[in-house]
């Protein structure tokens, strides 16, 4: 079971702690009383998604010995236009590169994170929220 916290700190400001024993600032804009000294929730969300693709991304390309050497996911996320805001689109555009990288490979991560691995993504979806995602394989001199 996973067990963590969120503690009030003043304004609209909160401390997440995770279970595993890290911790991160959650703030509010100034017009919602916050004063931005920490991520909104619902980027906590969008990035939870980017990253538990990524880690499963990064985690197929190594079983199927594929030298990858960088792997970034871009977030873009459409929310509804009255409350409650929910997601209604999360897109992720993967740039990987390595060394003789095989697309097939890489294409085959990432439809696996998002139809067979990633909790975050498929969750989202099942609730409704169109989940894409596009991939683009870089040489290592534009990654950085």
């Amino acid at each position: 079971m996973m067990q963590a916290r969120v503690h009030w700190v003043e304004d609209m400001m909160f401390v997440a702690e995770s279970g595993s024993g890290h911790a991160l600032v959650i703030d509010g804009s100034a017009e919602g009383g916050g004063r931005n000294m920490g991520m909104r929730p619902m980027e906590l969300v969008a990035l939870g998604v980017a990253g538990c693709s990524s880690y499963d991304v990064v985690s197929i390309l190594h079983k199927a010995r594929q030298q990858v050497s960088h792997c970034e996911a871009g977030v873009s996320a459409e929310r509804a236009s009255t409350v409650p805001a929910v997601f209604e689109s999360i897109h992720l555009h993967f740039r990987v590169s390595g060394s003789d990288l095989s697309e097939a490979q890489v294409a085959r991560a990432i439809k696996l994170s998002a139809e067979k691995y990633c909790s975050a993504s498929i969750m989202l979806q099942r609730a409704g929220v169109k989940v894409t995602h596009d991939y683009e394989i870089v040489s290592e001199d534009q990654t950085r």
